[in-house]
């Protein structure tokens, strides 16, 4: 079978290590010359200095990341070698134990992990859910659109191509149904816990899936009176009610996460005296002086530190958090603290929450700490992909 010929890109000599490493990116400074027909979001073949094929990607004129790799071996990049791609990246969810007889609800495709940059496909029983982040991705939609309907066989497949990063590449926000009719409640399972997702009005594609690692941990310790930070769709909170809390208390600025939390509640039944809302900015919430103590204090914000340049800011903002959200766990009570920020590490994560505790004069004693979920792989060639983490433990006195 005949490979098929792209426009060619060519490196500058010794600038191909990375790319012979498997980093998906190709940075502009790293470029020696491009075919004159390359356009916005083209397909392009990757040539060493010497001329040898390393890789095939799509190519940004407008990122300073110009090419993003597909594939490492010469290829035809076709209706055929995305459904392959995309059984490639579900099977290896199965042989990791992430779907089964009582979850099917996950990320099948999760960017440059999967080796598929710019595409996260994420699966709620019968629906699936797009992104297409880059101007090469937006050229695919079509052929992923054919593999998802041919692998899975969904009701409708949702997109939700509207994240920031797609201003960068010169492509509108694009929120829709591209096939089938999407049902008036869609449900899936994880864990045997049922769960509401809302990909076309909620936050990223409906539902924050990566936090499952959180939710099985709340299932089998929670417990007495919960506090739920940056709550969205109060899964967590559903989470530590299953896990025998006696009662949840939810915080979110947006009052259709809030909504989410409530018809999570009426979905399992529970008391919304059990399971309760509060409107309110967290840093706001967390300003405020109360009385009010907490068996546990799940602190969940969403990304502060999204770029380098955001990175002194986002530390002040994750130390405000962290020391005011200490201040409500009851001694020997249990604080959980999230970061979903790539540019704030497991290290700066310990420092911060040393820093809190001494602040608070208390102490803090660390039960574990855990990454991202197997549907959320961390890829050993693109470190970027490592984002988010995880820590609990047991506040005590000083």
């Amino acid at each position: 079978m005949n490979t098929q010929t792209y426009p060619t890109i060519r490196l500058r000599a010794e600038r191909e290590r990375s790319t012979l490493a498997r980093h998906p990116w190709i940075f502009s400074q790293a470029v020696h010359s491009l075919d004159t027909e390359v356009r916005h979001g083209d397909l392009v073949q990757v040539e060493s200095w010497e001329g040898e094929v390393i890789g095939v990607g799509t190519f940004s004129e407008s990122s300073s990341i110009v090419v993003r790799i597909f594939s490492f071996t010469p290829c035809t990049i076709d209706e055929t070698w995305m459904e392959e791609k995309i059984l490639e990246a579900d099977a290896r969810r199965k042989k990791a134990g992430v779907t089964g007889e009582h979850t099917d609800g996950y990320r099948v495709v999760f960017g440059e992990a999967d080796d598929l940059p710019g595409i996260v496909i994420d699966r709620y029983r019968t629906v699936c859910v797009l992104q297409l982040s880059t101007a090469g991705a937006d050229r695919l939609r079509e052929m992923i659109v054919q593999a998802l309907e041919k692998i899975f066989h969904p009701a409708a497949i949702v997109e939700r191509s509207d994240m920031p990063s797609r201003k960068e590449e010169r492509l509108e926000p694009v929120v829709s149904v591209l096939h089938g009719t999407l049902p008036k409640k869609i449900l899936f399972s994880e864990e045997g816990i049922e769960y509401l997702a809302d990909p076309l009005e909620g936050q990223k594609t409906g539902f924050f899936l990566d936090q499952r690692p959180l939710r099985t941990w709340l299932l089998q310790n929670a417990h007495g009176r919960v506090l739920n930070l940056f709550s969205y769709s109060g899964a967590l909170g559903i989470a530590a009610i299953k896990g025998g809390a006696a009662s949840v208390l939810n915080v979110d600025v947006s009052a259709s996460a809030l909504e989410l939390c409530k018809k999570q509640a009426k979905l399992h039944k529970i008391d919304p005296d059990v399971f309760q809302t509060e409107e309110a900015d967290v840093f706001q919430y967390l300003g405020k002086t109360t009385d009010e103590l907490f068996d546990m204090v799940v602190l969940d914000p969403p990304a502060l530190i999204k770029s380098r340049k955001d990175m002194e800011e986002g530390r002040k903002a994750y130390h405000f958090l962290n020391r005011a959200a200490m201040r409500l766990v009851k001694p020997g009570g249990i604080f959980l603290s999230s970061s979903c920020s790539y540019y704030f590490s497991f290290e700066d994560m310990f420092t911060t929450l040393r820093r809190a505790s001494l602040q608070n004069k208390r102490t803090f004693h660390i039960f574990s700490s855990f990454p991202q979920p197997a549907d959320h792989p961390a890829s050993l060639y693109f470190p970027e992909s490592a984002y988010l983490k995880t820590i609990m433990g047991e506040m005590g006195e000083s």
